[in-house]
């Protein structure tokens, strides 16, 4: 099987997409690791505790992150 190379680059210009509407709620997003098509990702500040982190993370940066970047697989937080 291929492994797809996903440029860190590119994943940091997708987060900074979604980046200003993180911070406007006292959140912010790091990119941690590119594994294997995986993005892991860690949300802080008040992203980090917040009950509806889940739904940040894959309802608006996983969907942006794919939608520029179709070879990521998915995104975690760690």
């Amino acid at each position: 099987m291929e492994t797809v190379k996903i440029e860190k680059e590119k994943v940091e210009a997708a987060l900074e997409k979604i980046r200003p509407f993180l911070v406007a709620d006292g959140g912010n997003v790091q990119l941690v690791e590119i594994v294997d098509g995986t993005v892991k990702v860690k949300l802080t500040g008040a992203c980090g505790g917040c009950a509806m982190a889940l739904y940040t993370l894959k309802g608006a940066v996983e969907r942006v992150i794919k939608s520029d970047i179709p070879a990521v697989k998915e995104v975690v937080s760690v």
